[in-house]
């Protein structure tokens, strides 16, 4: 099977939906930021109900847009789950007052925890377990924390380029996870062959790492859009297939679309239901709207709007 799918979309709403893919699909969350948020005029028009949307935290964004861009999507019925980059966190007093904005503007009750992509820390956080050591998520009655999972590694972590510090700290997240109330998963970067993803996923259960997976992909884009967005989040393997492709300026010209992991890695859960994958996390690196309505045209029920 081709690892990526370049051909033209061929209508996929006037034909039939893949039901794997459709269960696959449901209970999908994607990820947005302040800015494409505010290009978003109805989250509604294009998300199911109940899909959790994750608010990424880039360097330099204030903590009030990260509010309110919390509270204005909340307000519309969906779950948010703001990043809490520790690299960028001054102090314990800083992240109690970012969960008390949270909670108190925007309802939120849960997070996604990560070191965040700065090389120097701004204060006393360099990694997302002294954000959990902190007890202060679990002070403030967060039902679910999630953690980072890297299918490829992660060079920041591992410079030698082994995976050591990765699966160490993925042990601990493990223990961590035995003792909070808060329910835990891992979310994944994003990766495009299924195979290393499947492999990757079952290593950890061998592991003794129960924690749910929710995978990453990289939804619709240009693919001079995902080799950038690639380079910059230190994907491996997949990059290599994505610098081949682009090698051809047939393909470089079309857009990128995620049916072929997708399948595979839905058609694996269907042979195995205990895989340890239970959700898909989008990356909306072409759009939020361009994510959403490839998800609405190939996810079937698990893909309906809540204003259909």
């Amino acid at each position: 099977m081709a690892l990526l799918n370049f051909k033209k979309r061929d209508a996929a709403e006037n034909g039939p939906v893949n039901p794997t893919v459709e269960a696959f699909l449901q209970g999908y969350s994607i990820e947005v930021m302040p800015r494409t948020a505010e290009k978003v005029e109805d989250f509604r028009a294009l998300l199911p109900e109940g899909t959790r949307v994750y608010i990424a935290h880039i360097e330099g964004t204030p903590i009030e847009d990260m509010v309110k861009t919390a509270k204005r999507i909340s307000a519309e019925g969906y779950p948010v789950m703001p990043h809490f980059p520790a690299r960028i966190i001054k102090d314990a007093v800083t992240l109690e007052n970012w969960i008390s904005m949270y909670q108190g503007e925007a309802g939120v009750d849960q997070a996604l925890l990560l070191a965040g992509g700065v090389a120097k820390p701004h204060g006393d956080f360099d990694s997302s377990m002294q954000l959990l050591e902190s007890g202060l998520f679990d002070k403030a009655g967060f039902k679910r924390l999630h953690v980072a999972g890297h299918p490829e590694g992660n060079k920041d972590i591992d410079p030698d380029g082994s995976t050591k510090n990765v699966d160490d700290a993925l042990r601990w997240k493990q223990k961590f996870s035995e003792t909070t109330d808060a329910e835990m998963a891992l979310a994944t970067q994003f990766a495009f062959d299924a195979k290393p993803i499947i492999e990757w996923a079952n290593g950890l259960k061998e592991a003794g790492i129960d924690i749910p997976v929710h995978i990453g992909i990289a939804g619709p884009a240009k693919l001079q859009t995902l080799i950038k967005f690639a380079i910059a989040c230190g994907v491996g393997p997949s990059l290599k297939v994505l610098q081949k492709r682009a090698m051809d300026v047939s393909k470089l010209l079309l857009p990128y679309e995620p049916n072929d992991v997708i399948t595979e890695l839905a058609e694996y859960k269907a042979a195995n239901p205990d895989f340890n994958i239970t959700n898909v996390h989008f990356f909306p690196l072409g759009g939020i709207k361009t994510n959403a309505n490839w998800a609405i045209n190939n996810g079937g029920a698990s893909a309906k709007p809540v204003n259909a």
